[in-house]
């Protein structure tokens, strides 16, 4: 396996975390997504979203290639590009704040840690990198849409 790969899909250490690595490789990501949104705004933060799903994707397949794990905890790219994608859309139609980055990382780890409805579906049913990288990003959009909901009811301010 590349390096690169290897570094990739690890997120550059984080799922080396003996503890919660998924919950590190969240974490990792909304500094991230707080200065591409400072600098780039929401344009900035899901070309950065894409990219990561892209070399994610490419990442976790090599790595599950050469380990022979179906979907090991410690590669978390998957986490870093669901977060990001959290952040990505619901800043889209509410205004990022500190409260709504808080919001947004309990809302991603809930929503990929239960793992019900479509993220239970997609990680059941999609095998390879690819489903390593979608059950995230499902968990991400529904993370986004009870943001949005959240903010247009007010209780992000």
């Amino acid at each position: 396996m590349s390096d690169l790969a290897r570094l990739i899909a690890l997120w550059f250490g984080c799922g080396t975390s003996p503890k919660a690595p998924g919950t590190v490789g969240s974490l990792a990501a909304v500094p991230s997504a707080w200065l591409l949104m400072a600098y780039g705004g929401t344009t900035a933060l899901l070309s950065f979203t894409v990219i990561v799903t892209l070399l994610g994707w490419w990442a976790a397949a090599m790595y599950i290639r050469q380990t022979g794990k179906t979907d090991p905890s410690e590669v978390v790219v998957d986490e870093v590009a669901g977060q990001s994608l959290t952040y990505g859309l619901a800043f889209l139609l509410v205004p990022p704040s500190l409260l709504a980055y808080g919001v947004g990382f309990v809302l991603f780890r809930l929503f990929d840690i239960i793992k019900r409805g479509p993220v239970g579906w997609a990680d059941r049913h999609i095998p390879g990198g690819l489903g390593i990288m979608v059950d995230d990003l499902v968990a991400g959009v529904l993370a986004a849409i009870v943001l949005i909901l959240m903010g247009w009811g007010g209780l992000l301010l």
